[in-house]
């Protein structure tokens, strides 16, 4: 379990949370369902995780509510540092008319969120950052640098070019596109509590085919990215919420600080 194996690493204390829906007992295919039945067979589980994993420090906290309420509360309550979540369960019709549970804890909680997309337990080889250069994005690597630190890091910046750049050489010019975001790049590049790492590329095109052409090179382990798309920062960008329902690898994502 990831979440186990970064909590030995780091010798930090683990909480697992189960989220119980609010509800009274209801009558599934002739049988009642009791939701203290529930309870009892999520605490044995915890128990059993407990006793496997004996040298890491792990409670168990089983709540009523909604998972995103549970979880985002927790979180706060034992101030948490890292939010580990598994996939997912894809469902085709109600993730296009609403958040999925694991954006909606995303943006509740007042920490970076791991999304453990594979189920291997050593130390992060190879990072991958899609960066925005924005606050979110210095978060998240930051983050990354925490729970990756023996990782070879690589951060890239796709850079949609306007028309006017794209027609003319305008690219090696004063205030041209390329040159303010190389600018903003530098600014980026002397915040607190980077990782170790080469000077980003800034690469014209969309970020979907940029991102894909690097995780075939690389083949990352973990990619980080941040949670908004410049504009909101309370809420999840387009690609941000594209990677988190399908991640290529175990996925790390932040909101600004």
């Amino acid at each position: 379990m990831r979440a186990v194996a970064l909590a030995r690493e780091l010798g930090a204390r683990m909480v697992f949370v189960h989220a119980i829906p609010e509800r009274r007992g209801t009558v599934t295919r002739f049988r009642l369902r009791n939701p203290l039945k529930d309870h009892a067979s999520v605490q044995a589980t915890f128990d059993q995780i407990r006793t496997h994993y004996s040298d890491v420090e792990i409670e168990t906290i089983i709540a009523t509510g909604t998972v995103e309420d549970v979880v985002s509360r927790t979180a706060r309550d034992v101030s948490a540092d890292l939010v580990v979540l598994g996939l997912h369960k894809v469902r085709a019709v109600l993730d296009t008319l609403r958040l999925t549970s694991m954006e909606r804890i995303t943006l509740a909680v007042p920490c970076p969120v791991l999304i453990a997309h594979t189920a291997g337990s050593q130390q992060y080889r190879r990072v991958l950052g899609a960066i925005t250069f924005a606050p979110a994005s210095a978060k998240a690597m930051a983050t990354a640098g925490h729970i990756a630190p023996k990782a070879e890091f690589h951060a890239i910046h796709a850079l949609q070019l306007p028309l006017k750049d794209k027609l003319s050489n305008a690219e090696s010019e004063d205030g041209s596109t390329m040159t303010q975001t190389a600018l903003l790049r530098d600014a980026f590049m002397r915040l607190d509590g980077l990782p170790d790492m080469d000077l980003p590329e800034i690469i014209p095109g969309g970020v979907h085919e940029v991102l894909q052409f690097r995780i075939q090179e690389l083949k990352p382990d973990l990619i980080v990215i941040g949670s908004a798309s410049g504009r909101k920062s309370d809420s999840l960008g387009n690609y941000a919420r594209d990677l988190m329902r399908a991640p290529p690898a175990d996925l790390l994502v932040a909101k600004p600080c």
